[in-house]
């Protein structure tokens, strides 16, 4: 048996996980301070749910974890975090609106590995249910803003509008019914560039006329092209609520750009990504929009639930700050020279006044557990033996230069946090 992982899935070890769980925190942390709850959905759901036609689209249906339970019942693993919100929302329609969730969790997709993509991934996203004004674009966007400062990344938001976009499809002569299958080809222009998008324009059955006009637009962006766009479709919805958009937010770090498109079928209006703006990775950091259409199809009936939301791609923010791994979260190592239980007190203590603690279980050499101690860079060791109790002291051993000091317990514990706020860990 070859002890291989499946492809597209990986493990964290330590200190990778720690970083992870900062990211984690961070962006909770930011969701928490504007006011959003916590949700927790299944990872398996009816695949019957992922399916219907409202939801991810045909092309998603392709990447699905499919499996059956043992009463015969087809289920699929999810493959993002908003269609079962849809559904949550579907089921508890009572929920007091407007309703403002975080959540995180893994997401599967069966779909091709590369750079930046897996087959198991992590998301954290935030939604508003039931603001049909662009306020709540604004909050959204504002959050992305605040998370990529805090962890400091400098990023690029561009935004554009799926009615606008339609619109722009329309009057480049694309017809209504290659509509969808032109918004998801061009969804491909990061990842495989004008020549291939122009190839799978032409394969759906775009005459090259057509395709050079649409190019004509997407190749702009910015105020340039809501200048020309006003000329061109002065009532156009998707456009005013793009110019509403811009009344809030500054087009410092926010651009529009009429080629981005999000490939999920359930956009109807306001969508983005966010992108690092030195370019050291290709994929989108987070990306969202506007699905007015969704839940109320899924209630099934006369009920409108507008709503906006962005997920942040945890494994993608991940590799960008892989670089920089912080240190393991261990301050100290007690080591018990045959004196456990007072070396057991003593951990207690250490732990009582905020000091991560690791403590020697195995009966095992002084040297190894040093070994112990610099393998997982832990900075500082507690020698607890007979001669330093006698005196009421411990020894405080820096593994860093080496230096060893006899010293009371209220010192030691004086030094430890020094030192952990130093190193921030």
């Amino acid at each position: 048996m070859e002890l291989l992982l499946p492809k597209g899935t990986r493990d964290f070890k330590f200190n990778e996980e720690i970083l992870r769980q900062r990211i984690i925190a961070t962006i909770k942390k930011i969701f928490e301070l504007h006011g959003f709850l916590p949700l927790e959905t299944p990872i398996l759901e009816r695949f019957e749910i992922l399916k219907a036609k409202y939801a991810g689209g045909a092309e998603i249906l392709k990447e699905v974890f499919k499996l059956r339970d043992q009463g015969g019942r087809i289920l699929g693993l999810r493959y993002d975090l908003t269609v079962p919100l849809a559904r949550f929302i579907a089921i508890n329609p009572t929920v007091k609106l407007p309703f403002k969730r975080y959540q995180f969790g893994p997401v599967f997709r069966d779909g091709p590995i590369r750079t930046g993509r897996y087959r198991q991934f992590y998301q954290f996203d935030g939604d508003i249910i039931g603001v049909k004004n662009i306020l709540a674009e604004v909050e959204l966007i504002n959050i992305v803003k605040e998370v990529f400062k805090t962890l400091g990344i400098d990023v690029v938001v561009k935004v554009n509008n799926r009615k606008l976009l339609s619109s722009i499809l329309k009057y480049s002569g694309v017809k209504e019914k290659y509509i969808e299958k032109t918004i998801l080809a061009v969804d491909k222009l990061e990842k495989i560039g004008k020549k291939g998008v122009e190839k799978e324009l032409k394969a759906i059955g775009l005459e090259n006329r057509v395709i050079k006009k649409l190019f004509w637009f997407l190749n702009k962006k910015g105020k340039d092209l809501i200048r020309i766009l006003k000329d061109l479709m002065p009532e156009n919805e998707g456009l005013k609520e793009i110019d509403s958009l811009f009344k809030y937010i500054k087009e410092k770090d926010v651009i529009f750009d009429a080629s981005l498109a999000r490939g999920l079928v359930y956009y109807t209006g306001t969508i983005f990504e966010v992108f690092d703006k030195e370019g050291r990775i290709k994929s989108s950091l987070a990306a969202g929009g506007r699905y007015d259409e969704m839940i109320g199809k899924f209630v099934q009936k006369n009920m409108e639930f507008p709503a906006v939301g962005v997920s942040f791609g945890i494994d993608v923010i991940f590799d960008l700050l892989r670089k920089n791994l912080p240190k393991l979260s261990i301050d100290v190592l007690v080591i018990p020279i045959k004196e456990y239980k007072e070396a057991l007190e003593i951990a207690k203590k250490l732990r009582k006044n905020g000091i991560n603690t690791d403590f020697a279980l195995s009966e095992r050499s002084l040297s190894k557990n040093l070994e112990y101690a610099n393998s997982l860079g832990i900075p500082y060791v507690i020698f607890v033996g007979k001669k330093e109790l006698e005196k009421g002291k411990i020894k405080l051993k820096n593994m860093l230069d080496g230096e060893e000091r006899l010293i009371t317990l209220e010192k030691a514990i004086n030094i430890l946090k020094k030192n952990r706020n130093i190193s921030g860990s």
